[in-house]
């Protein structure tokens, strides 16, 4: 001390440095709570907890000349101070909207790592690979650690360690449009004092300890208590690679990220930030108070279709705003607007069935009656009547085609047990037999499920025999239901084409059957498989 005044080598002004350093890291460890992501505030709290923890290990080390219990404060400080690691990674991960830090194999390894190292430093005392120490007087009395070949390795794999966090971190902000620089000076304080710790190996007036947990404090305090808005945007507009919009619950712009830029012309400059999004964005503003905001973009003379979704974030009680999302749908939409033109033609094509073909198929068959009432035994007009018959039955079959696949407007839930067997009493079963394994409550359009059944049965008892049993029931561990029965099955070379209209082994069948069961399950959005079985022939429809 000089007139009362502590100098760089005194005591004191360690003892105040790491103080300082471990209550602003626990301090910031409670303020850090009001991040509402889970695993990026457990990982952050993590961190500064166990930073603060080698901190005030490291000042009881400072703190006392016995050199036994300074050396288990020492050891202490090791294992808190290597565990910092763990935060720190698992934070990154997190932050950076990765999954590593939930992956068993990672996190074991990590473990049995860890518990490795960590019995190396405990049990130094009898190996001394790790470190050494003696009592010293200079720059004031305390008990010198000095580190040994096996110490500076795990040193060196620990910032290896830590670096692959500082480029996650380098990477999510690269993915916004904000000024990031803020941070990243933040972030250059965590290792600033690696060039302490060098030092201290050739400045007198420096302990050669690690000087880590000062540094982990300076970006505690600046990051929980001058950019904490800042940060939180920058993982909101970087959490995907979608175009992400960040609002603060005055619907003002906070952040972007670069996809966002892109998508809307108006974001591409930084001054936007803080305007209120409806002035910069009007059109797009507009489209968002719709109940399915589909947002539409035309570049390079395409046109891009994004839905916007909304994931609001807040505080406690207390709202801090949302983060718009932009996914593109322009596939699933093109392929929609191109299923409503099919459509369309569709029923052109019914309607003209159902009128221009059915008013002269019904003269023709009159007709007919009449000629057979002249003619009863003529053999020609048998086999006309059963043609025209014929037709009808493809007519209606068209029709069924075009209706059944329209896109289903309303839901309604239904008994898997009931609708079989009020479509079962639909169908001429003769002698089949109807099981229903167990019931369960679909969601459809109840009007063309029981179609969809009467088609399955009645092709099960075409193609199975008129004493088949057919089996009914729900999908063991998935949503859906199965029909099967114990017929004859499909032969291998035909098990691609049975859902193809027109295509029927039947005698007198039109092949429309399980062509207007495929619709019916499109138009649900389900989907339906032709299982393998031993026998007979089984139908798996998941919902």
């Amino acid at each position: 001390m000089i007139d009362g005044v502590p100098v760089l080598g005194d005591r004191l002004w360690y003892l105040a440095i790491f103080g300082i350093s471990a209550v602003a890291t626990f301090v910031s460890a409670v303020r850090v709570n009001r991040i509402a992501e889970g695993d990026t505030r457990r990982g952050l709290v993590a961190l500064l907890l166990t930073s603060g923890g080698w901190a005030l290990a490291t000042v009881g080390y400072l703190a006392t000349a016995n050199e036994q219990l300074a050396v288990v404060l020492y050891q202490i400080g090791l294992v808190v101070g290597l565990s910092t690691i763990g935060g720190w990674l698992y934070f990154c991960s997190a932050y950076t909207g990765r999954s590593l830090h939930r992956d068993p194999t990672i996190r074991w390894t990590a473990v049995v790592v860890f518990l490795a190292i960590v019995a190396v430093k405990l049990t130094n005392g009898f190996h001394g690979l790790y470190f050494t120490s003696e009592v010293v007087s200079t720059p004031f009395a305390h008990v010198a650690i000095e580190s040994t070949t096996l110490h500076w390795a795990v040193m060196a794999g620990s910032y290896a360690l830590a670096t692959v966090g500082y480029f996650m971190l380098y990477e999510r902000f690269r993915q916004v449009s904000h000024d990031t620089r803020p941070l990243v000076v933040l972030l250059a304080l965590t290792a600033l004092p690696i060039s302490f710790d060098v030092f201290g190996m050739v400045v007198p007036d420096l302990i050669e300890i690690t000087y880590e947990p000062i540094g982990v404090a300076a970006f505690a305090v600046g990051l929980t208590f001058v950019y904490f808005e800042r940060f939180r945007t920058i993982r909101l507009a970087g959490d995907r690679d979608d175009p992400v919009i960040v609002l603060d619950d005055s619907d003002r712009i906070r952040d972007f990220n670069r996809a966002a830029g892109r998508l809307v012309p108006a974001l591409s400059d930084r001054s936007v930030i803080g305007e209120v999004f409806a002035s910069i964005a009007p059109r797009c503003a507009e489209k968002l108070e719709a109940d399915d905001p589909l947002v539409t973009a035309h570049r390079d003379g395409k046109t891009r279709y994004y839905r916007v979704t909304e994931q609001r974030f807040s505080a406690s009680q207390a709202s801090l705003g949302r983060a718009l999302v932009f996914t593109d749908e322009t596939h699933r939409e093109q392929y929609r607007n191109e299923l409503e033109r099919q459509n369309d033609r569709l029923d052109s094509f019914a309607s003209m069935l159902s009128h221009d073909l059915r008013n002269p198929l019904n003269v023709a068959q009159a007709r007919l009656e009449l000629a057979r009432d002249e003619a009863a035994d003529n053999e020609h007009l048998e086999t006309a009547s059963e043609a025209l018959d014929r037709i009808e039955a493809l007519i209606e079959d068209v029709l069924q085609l075009a209706r059944q696949g329209q896109p289903i407007e309303e839901r309604e839930r239904i008994s898997l047990e009931v609708i079989a067997r009020d479509a079962w009493e639909m169908v001429e079963t003769a002698d089949a037999a109807l099981v229903v394994d167990d019931d369960r409550d679909i969601l459809g359009d109840p009007e063309r499920i029981q179609r969809l059944f009467e088609n399955l049965f009645r092709n099960a008892v075409e193609h199975g025999g008129k004493d088949v049993s057919v089996t009914v029931g729900p999908l063991d561990g998935e949503n859906g239901f199965f029909i099967e029965d114990d017929g004859r099955g499909i032969p291998d070379e035909e098990r691609q084409q049975v859902f193809e209209s027109g295509y029927s082994t039947a005698e007198n069948g039109t092949g429309f059957g399980l062509a207007i069961v495929e619709q019916i399950v499109a138009a649900h959005e389900w989907e339906i498989e032709l299982a393998d079985v031993e026998t007979g022939s089984r139908f798996e429809i998941r919902t």
